[in-house]
């Protein structure tokens, strides 16, 4: 399954900024748009692993994965 998140993109001057709506804290600045997804898209990635890994360390050793569609 492929999830597809929201990116919010502006052009601010020389630069393009970006952001991705659902998750905090993944926003990216580039001097071109195509640069800029690129970018957004390997730090949501990156904050997806971190997010998913910082979840289960906390979770311990006893807990199980349920998968939710909104």
């Amino acid at each position: 399954m492929k999830n597809e998140y929201t990116a919010v993109v502006i052009q601010d001057g020389d630069w393009w900024v970006g952001w991705i709506e659902e998750v905090p804290g993944v926003n990216c600045q580039e001097k071109t748009y195509e640069e800029l997804k690129k970018s957004l898209m390997v730090t949501l990635k990156e904050a997806l692993e971190f997010n998913r890994k910082d979840a289960l360390e906390a979770a311990g050793e006893r807990y199980r994965e349920e998968k939710i569609a909104v």
